[in-house]
């Protein structure tokens, strides 16, 4: 099973950066600001439809066939959709350029730290790195404890949501204000320009997380009041998130080798993303679900500072 997630794993960031390449290569500066949008939104809707609607499905089948045979046929489900989405892609997407062929080891191993010197020796590069971590800081703990502060018993300070309710909250009121808070972010970023708009992407994207706090301090009954929440929540995570890809495409990707660095820029960001993550657990344990909420929003500062401070150039400089 270990391998077959590293394998999986491993396909996945391969086809997440094909798929920004041809974004990246298809599109002009201004219609990847116009666009980046509808990018986004489509960017984690998978995330979306895997954390909602097919876990609905599979809280449903749970209970009539079990829940080994359940996930076996969600699992199933999953498969048949990335083929049909593969097949469609086949036909349909451009080619996002030509590929450059290396002809050997050694070629393969000059070229390759040809990329890394030139990746840090572009202008801000360590501005940039910082602005990738930061920025999802407190994203990266809030995302791996949410779906257990949800499931977790009343008594245990949870609010002891069965996996349907889950599948409902964020398959579609999740889902939903995501896919509207990324294409009205990816406008928003379109009219006014990315540098006049990462503090207000940083502050909508961060500040809606105060709603888990007001959940944990509340515990309410009310499925409305947690689904209004959730949807609060992702409309900001949605509306923000687009800001740290465009980001990543128009300030630290351009130059020879933008698709390699865009890749290494993704790989920064996700590491940015995982180590908070790993580390959430422990804190959650530690100090109890109110005080993490309360750790996380602490958390969200660093954003607001690098959002704050992280210099521009210009895209023509780049080009």
């Amino acid at each position: 099973s270990l391998v077959m997630f590293v394998i999986i794993a491993f396909n996945s960031a391969t086809h997440d950066i094909a798929a920004d390449g041809v974004y990246i290569n298809s599109l002009s500066s201004k219609d990847q600001a116009k666009y980046v949008g509808w990018q986004g939104a489509f960017y984690n809707v998978a995330k979306v439809l895997s954390q909602g609607a097919l876990v609905y499905i599979a809280g449903k089948l749970e209970i009539i066939i079990g829940v080994v045979e359940a996930w076996m046929i969600v699992m199933g489900l999953f498969g048949a959709i990335l083929m049909l989405m593969g097949i469609y892609h086949l036909k349909m997407l451009p080619s996002g350029g030509s590929s450059t062929e290396v002809k050997n080891v050694n070629e393969a191993f000059t070229t390759f730290w040809k990329i890394v010197k030139s990746f840090f020796a572009k202008k801000y590069v360590f501005w940039g790195i910082a602005f990738i971590i930061l920025f999802r800081t407190a994203e990266g703990q809030l995302t791996k404890i949410v779906p257990l502060f949800m499931r977790a018993a009343r008594e245990d300070g949870g609010l002891g949501l069965l996996t349907a309710d889950i599948g409902i909250a964020y398959g579609i009121f999740g889902a939903a204000a995501f896919v509207l808070g990324s294409i009205a972010g990816g406008y928003f970023i379109a009219k006014r320009g990315l540098k006049r708009s990462i503090f207000i992407l940083a502050i909508i994207f961060n500040l809606p997380d105060v709603v888990y706090t007001y959940l944990a301090f509340t515990v309410p009954e009310s499925f409305t009041i947690i689904c209004t929440a959730i949807t609060i929540e992702w409309f900001g995570y949605g509306f923000g998130f687009v800001g740290v890809i465009l980001f990543m495409m128009q300030q630290i990707a351009p130059g020879p080798y933008k698709m390699a660095h865009y890749a290494f820029a993704t790989a920064v960001m996700n590491l940015g993303f995982m180590l908070p993550s790993m580390v959430s657990g422990f804190i959650s344990d530690y100090l109890g679900y109110k005080n993490f909420f309360v750790w996380v929003m602490i958390a969200t500062i660093p954003s607001f500072l690098v959002a704050w401070f992280v210099p521009f150039k210009e895209l023509e400089k780049d080009s």
